[in-house]
């Protein structure tokens, strides 16, 4: 009925317009996507890792051998979100810069609606937790723009962290649009994890309270198992037995346990150690008995997060929503190399330069995985990991993109505990979540026509084992690392950076009759070879990959220097909210001063400002009655300290002067006056924190040798940053500091 206004309501005809109606039986979506576990670690992969919540899922759905993704994170979620090639939305690498072409812009276009913006008009209320990564980092300060984030992408609600990490005891922590601090501490038993959990929880009992006829997504993303790898202790220390035996039994027990599974073929092989890992048995014992540790703690903090899921998927068993919710579990890429060789207790000081003996990390051993550590395994353990695929994270061999993913729907899905070979990428989960909530993608969304959706169904083999197989190539890139699969045959080809690309030598497999890319046929099979690179090529071109870029350092210093530009002085005022590293002020291998406007009262104290956490940062604050600095490189801290302060002081500050020669000279000030000088060693030569900056008030996670979170109980005016231009960043070394970050 058309809406008629008349002179008088007697003479009017009121209109309701109706409600969007989702399709009859569209399911709940719960979407949980991992960061940086590898294909073997859950338990039904063929892990000793007690995951027994994700195992129950797996046993009542599927397990996918196939799945795909796009060897990082920033990328990955680009594709899942989309339906599209991460460099055809602009996510061709990671969200920590725009390289200024099409594929590489670090943020989401528009023209690639998000699965919450296709799903919103279809009746759909969507939430969002955890990790989400796909806008620009220089855009996620507290002014945004706010049109990448989660609710400018289509999510209702979202509460989580925006960068590739966080510390998991004091997390840089989103509600909305909006900073804010955690809710508890390491000491009051505070865990990132169950904190998302208790959230996850009241959006959906908020929604079946408010809106119980109306489905929901529910996208849940923890920062686990992403270094830093931090587990309550205990769970941690029971790992030990575990994995004593070292990464080269490890690999051969769950190649053993994937093929009883019939997870991979009976007669696939187990490809030598990646380049640059040692034999399990060279290492003296007390360095094994470090790096066991190490695992144990990647191994504790995937356990304690499939004991959450448990408690998320016990909720949805209470409230009569199971067998309408279609769950999705997987991860993002294979595990990570970041850890080196050796691995790290805290990777905060040699990311600037200052070492970190094996005779410390092994006097730290029972600290790993506690609130001042910063913890990843090493490269081996790794390699574990991705068993049986070749290489890691980063990388477009298996390794690097072949992933677990498990499906379970109970009312809509019929296979119980099934395997399916089928290849499948992250572009098309999209597709498929669609196909099975019955509605296609749209059109236009918000006046923006919208480009194809690239990825393909592969809901038809939920229902059918013999389901045909994906039609289209799918090609791989990242950091010049090349792959395309087509009809079951795979070319890869690995990039040493810095070399020409005409040198990469590809590879050729086979992936129907090799599953772990073992047996190398690109002698015996040069034409097809030769047309899988030449179709990349055409792929390339049609998906924004080009221009190819392995060029690490350029993309992170110039990226920061052109947020930043010619700014010198920064203006902060107390009551402001965090700032995230990327968009704090840059102090990094430059001179700088910093001047806090107070006015002090009897016995006042806490901190003027802090950036960092316990792992490394710097602070200025006033404690007993005396300004002190204290710079925190990798946990060893150097402090300088005034005399008492005069009460009538009003300008507390420091003056930090680089040298060319490497040790810097920290000066407080007070009133404009010398109060005190100390000579460090080493500064940021390469990255502060990757914890970010606050005012007046300190995180929980401490810089200095004061009680969380100190605030400040005087008179906080105004901070006063000014930033020299002497800066000279060590370009490789910021790449390597930033990459083992993501």
């Amino acid at each position: 009925m058309a809406q008629k206004i008349g002179r008088t309501v007697a003479e009017s005809e009121p209109y309701w317009p109706e409600a969007s109606k989702p399709p009859k039986g569209a399911p709940n979506i719960l979407v949980i996507l991992f960061d940086d576990v590898g294909f073997s670690d859950f338990g039904c992969y063929g892990s000793p890792i007690r995951t027994p919540n994700i195992d129950r899922l797996a046993a009542e759905g599927l397990r996918y051998a196939g799945f795909h993704t796009t060897a990082m994170c920033s990328t990955t979620r680009a594709a899942l979100l989309t339906g599209r090639n991460h460099h055809s939305v602009g996510m061709g690498c990671l969200a920590n810069f725009d390289c200024g072409f099409p594929g590489y812009r670090g943020k989401l276009a528009r023209e690639a609606a998000t699965l919450p913006e296709m799903l919103r008009p279809h009746g759909y209320r969507n939430y969002m937790l955890g990790k989400w990564h796909v806008t620009r980092l220089t855009e996620t300060g507290p002014t945004g723009p706010f049109d990448g984030w989660p609710l400018g992408r289509g999510f209702d609600r979202y509460y989580g962290f925006m960068d590739a990490e966080t510390d998991q005891y004091a997390p840089e922590l989103v509600r909305d649009n909006t900073p804010i601090a955690p809710p508890g501490t390491y000491e009051t038993g505070y865990h990132l994890t169950a904190d998302l959990t208790d959230e996850a929880i009241r959006y959906i009992a908020d929604h079946t309270a408010d809106a119980p006829d109306k489905p929901w997504l529910c996208w849940f993303a923890p920062g686990a198992c992403h270094a830093p790898h931090q587990a309550p202790a205990d769970l941690i220390k029971s790992y030990d037995a575990v994995f004593e035996r070292g990464w080269d039994v490890e690999r051969e027990e769950r190649l053993a346990r994937q093929k009883a599974m019939g997870l991979v073929p009976p007669d696939t092989k187990l490809p030598p150690r990646n380049d640059g890992v040692r034999p399990w048995d060279s290492y003296p014992e007390d360095e094994r008995r470090l790096m066991t540790r190490l695992q144990s703690a990647f191994a504790a903090m995937l356990e304690h997060t499939d004991q959450h899921i448990g408690r998320l998927v016990s909720f949805l068993e209470g409230a009569g929503l199971r067998d309408d919710t279609l769950i999705v579990v997987m991860s993002d890429n294979g595990a990570s190399q970041e850890g080196g060789p050796l691995g790290f207790v805290n990777a905060m000081g040699p990311f600037n330069f200052r070492g970190e003996p094996m005779a410390e990390k092994i006097a730290r051993i029972d600290d790993i995985g506690g609130p001042d550590t910063h913890s990843n395994f090493p490269q081996g353990w790794a390699m574990a990991s991705n068993t049986p695929l070749r290489r890691y994270k980063q990388n477009t061999h298996g390794g690097g993109i072949r992933d677990p993913l498990v499906i379970s729907w109970p009312k809509g899905v019929a296979a119980r505990g099934e395997i399916r070979p089928h290849f499948a990428h992250a572009s098309d989960l999209v597709p498929t979540l669609l196909d099975l909530v019955g509605i296609s993608p749209p059109a236009e969304v918000q006046g923006v026509e919208q480009m194809p959706l690239e990825g393909e169904s592969f809901a038809a083999s939920l229902h059918d084992a013999a389901a045909p197989p994906r039609k289209a190539p799918q090609y791989f890139e990242m950091f010049g690392h090349r792959g395309l699969w087509r009809d079951g045959w795979k070319a890869v080809a690995f990039h040493p950076p810095g070399s020409p690309f005409d040198n990469d030598v590809w590879e050729l497999f086979h992936l129907d009759a090799d599953f772990s890319e073992s047996d190398d046929l690109a002698a015996a099979e040069p034409e097809r070879l030769k047309a899988l690179v030449e179709e990349w090529w055409r792929q390339a071109q049609a998906h924004n990959v080009l221009p190819l870029d392995d060029r690490f350092a350029p993309r992170f210093v110039e990226n920061a220097t052109r947020f930043h530009g010619a700014r010198r002085r920064f203006v902060l005022h107390k009551g402001m909210g965090h700032l995230p590293t990327d968009v704090a002020p840059d102090v990094r291998a430059r001179s700088y001063r910093i001047e806090a406007d107070v006015a002090l009262t009897p016995g006042c104290e806490g901190v003027l400002l802090a950036h960092g956490d316990a792992t490394s940062g710097y602070a200025l604050y006033v404690k007993d009655g005396r300004l002190h600095h204290t710079l925190n490189i990798g946990g060893e801290k150097v402090t300088v300290s005034s005399d008492p302060l005069p009460p009538t002081a009003t300008r507390l500050g420091v003056a930090s002067v680089r040298s060319d020669e490497g040790p810097r000279t920290f000066t407080l000030l007070v009133d404009g006056e010398p109060a005190g000088e100390v000579t460090a060693a080493i500064g940021f030569v390469t990255f502060v924190s990757w914890s970010g900056l606050d005012v007046g008030v300190g995180r929980g996670s401490p810089v200095a040798d004061y009680p969380a979170p100190f605030a400040f109980t005087g008179e906080l005016k105004k901070v006063t940053v000014t930033l020299d231009t002497d800066q000279a960043l060590d370009g490789d070394a910021v790449a390597e500091a930033e990459m083992a970050r993501q």
